[in-house]
């Protein structure tokens, strides 16, 4: 599960929460949006639509602000694509989750020969963390925010996750805020803190161990079919050689085998058909 991934499922989890905090204003009411953008299949983050204003927030989690396109390009396009399926004022938040490494500029505007549109940026490394300490929805965002040592800020969400009586939610909760901080903090200071018993008892924590091993089970069967592929057209090379030219010599054998490139086996697979000696497949070769 990406770091993104997992802010935006805490967003649609409590929207009101969110845009509480992102707006710095109270919000009563609340909605998820459907968050498939038209024209282009784009998916924005966090789309929430605030009833009680009439309006749209849109939450942008991001971990690195280098990106292609650039993230005020992206702002402007979900911020067009926003309004014209929506037709209500709309306004825009890009979270980043870590801080830019060197002097990167993090702009809040898009910038053009006729264009100029703007959005709030919140650095989640300069936020306040009282506010995201104070409400459980928020809670494990916490661990990223401002803190005088890493510490004190880990023991305090530590603190809160105790004080949740509901076991299955305390679990769930620790298991986010423990995701999140391995963005910034060490595993080991992470282990000290965090109990990992409760993380293992989480059923988030069962779903990303489930998502890991089907995508280790899938890489690993696509492996598997693209080895055999290999291994079958080194077979069939091998056997037009011997059929053409007899027994083998063994450093020509190892050179097949050792060919990973299955564009180059079928190049070389046509090139027997050409070749009217060893000698002349092994130049080719």
């Amino acid at each position: 599960m990406a770091y993104d991934n997992l802010c935006k499922l805490l967003a649609e989890q409590a929207p009101i929460a969110f845009a509480t905090w992102l707006l710095r204003r109270p919000v009563s009411t609340a909605s998820v949006l459907k968050t498939e953008l038209s024209i282009e299949p784009i998916r924005a983050d966090s789309v929430s639509f605030l009833a009680a204003e009439g309006s749209i927030l849109h939450i942008e989690f991001q971990i690195k602000y280098d990106s292609d396109p650039p993230l005020p390009l992206r702002m402007l396009d979900y911020f067009v694509r926003l309004s014209r399926r929506h037709r209500q004022p709309i306004e825009q938040v890009l979270v980043l989750l870590r801080e830019p490494a060197g002097s990167a500029t993090i702009e809040q505007e898009y910038r053009s020969e006729n264009t100029l549109h703007r959005y709030r940026v919140v650095c989640l490394w300069e936020e306040d963390p009282e506010p995201l300490l104070a409400d459980r929805a928020l809670l494990p965002l916490a661990t990223l925010a401002r803190a005088p040592s890493a510490e004190e800020l880990l023991g305090r969400v530590a603190r809160q996750l105790g004080t949740i009586e509901e076991p299955v939610q305390r679990r769930d909760i620790a298991t986010f805020a423990t995701i999140l901080a391995g963005l910034k903090f060490d595993a080991g200071l992470l282990a000290q803190i965090f109990p990992e018993g409760m993380m293992r008892e989480s059923v988030i924590f069962q779903q990303i161990l489930q998502e890991g091993r089907k995508a280790g089970q899938s890489e690993g069967r696509a492996e598997g079919r693209a080895e055999g592929q290999l291994e079958g057209e080194r077979r069939v090379l091998l056997r037009q050689l011997g059929r053409k030219f007899g027994p083998l010599p063994d450093t020509l054998v190892q050179q097949v085998q050792a060919i990973v490139d299955l564009a180059q086996l079928e190049q070389l697979a046509d090139a027997v058909l050409d070749a009217g000696s060893i000698g002349d497949f092994r130049s080719r070769l």
